[in-house]
Order: structure tokens, then C-alpha cells, then sequence
């Protein structure tokens, strides 16, 4: 299972949604399992280890597209786990609203801490230190340089960027939001005020 992931991983070569990703991942996946912790670990681990698992830049269905991977293989490899694929596949498709979902839209209860938990983990890097921002941006634009023409990528990234800096939340759980909000902020007006 983990061979085939890693193969899927690498297909295409990618500059930063690659198997590194998921590693960085589950180290958040750790933090929060050792904090507020996690309602349905198995299934919260399974859908970090496939969220992007299909990425093809510029196409809007890597995420529908991991996800029915993940139930594939679910199915395929641990059958009588008692895994919820389910929860495993709206996690996955809840990525394609990066930028775009409120805490409270989410739900209540340990399910909702899960699906906002998941979110934040992936979204992360937005409050790394400002090397590690760097590199995660570079890495971005050199994934999407021959999928989408250089100023359509350009105007596409910062109206993104904008979006999440006006949000009055970047991250949807208060242990994300606590921990990270206020260096994500600044990476991103930093990487605003550069251009490009």
C-alpha cells in the first residue's frame, strides 16, 4: 500500500506536493493528537496520506480524484479495518475549499474539530517560518510553470493570497488559529509586497 502511495506521489515529478508533504502532515497530524487530539484518528491519517496523492496542476479534480483513490485502496487493503472511508473521502474533498470555508461551516461536535483540524494541518505552511514559506512558494509556481501561462498563475496566486489575508480567519480551529495566524499573516503580506 505504502509503495503504491509513495509511486502515486511521484507521478507527476512535483516540487512540493510530493511525498514530503505528507510526511510534514503527519507531523501535524502528531501535534494535534497530543493537543486537542483527534476524534477519528485512522480515518484523519488515511485521508493526510492521500489528499493530494492525484495532483495534476491546473486540473480542478485532483481533489475528487485522490479521494476516490483513497476509498479504492481502503477498500483494496484493509477491508475489514473498519475504517470509515466515507469520512476519509469528505476529508480529502473538503481541500478543493481551501480559502474558502468559515469555522462554523464545518459542524459542531468532534467530527467538526476533526474536518477543521484536518484543514489546518494542510494549511500549515502558510505560518512557517519565513524560509520555509519561501521555499513552499517557489515550489508552488515551479509545479504550476508549465500547466497555466506565468501571469494567469501570478494573478490567480496573489487573488488567493488577498482572499486568505482578508479572512478573519486564515485557520479554522482555535489551536491552529491560536498558534499560527498571526505569523501566516505576515508571510503572506511579506510575499504580497514582493509582486510577482
Amino acid at each position: 500500500m505504502l509503495e503504491r502511495l509513495r509511486a502515486a506521489y511521484a507521478t507527476p515529478p512535483r516540487a512540493y506536493h510530493h511525498f514530503g508533504h505528507v510526511e510534514a502532515l503527519l507531523g501535524h497530524f502528531d501535534e494535534v493528537a497530543a493537543g486537542p487530539g483527534w476524534a477519528r484518528p485512522r480515518e484523519a491519517w488515511l485521508a493526510m496520506l492521500y489528499h493530494d496523492a492525484i495532483h495534476d496542476a491546473g486540473r480542478r479534480d485532483n481533489e475528487a480524484r485522490s479521494a476516490r483513490l483513497a476509498a479504492q485502496e481502503i477498500a483494496r487493503w484493509l477491508p475489514d479495518a473498519a475504517i470509515d472511508a466515507g469520512q476519509v473521502v469528505e476529508l480529502i474533498e473538503l481541500t478543493a475549499r481551501h480559502g474558502s470555508l468559515r469555522p462554523d461551516a464545518l459542524g459542531e461536535g468532534p467530527d467538526g474539530d476533526d474536518r477543521r483540524h484536518f484543514l489546518d494541518c494542510d494549511m500549515a505552511i502558510l505560518g512557517a517560518d519565513a524560509a520555509a514559506f519561501d521555499a513552499y512558494d517557489r515550489a508552488i509556481a515551479e509545479e504550476y510553470r508549465d500547466a497555466v501561462p506565468g501571469v494567469l498563475y501570478r494573478i490567480n496566486r496573489r487573488r488567493f493570497l488577498r482572499a486568505l489575508l482578508r479572512s478573519d480567519r486564515i485557520y479554522l480551529s482555535a489551536y491552529f488559529h491560536q498558534r499560527l495566524d498571526a505569523a501566516a499573516r505576515a508571510n503572506l503580506r511579506r510575499r504580497l509586497a514582493t509582486g510577482g
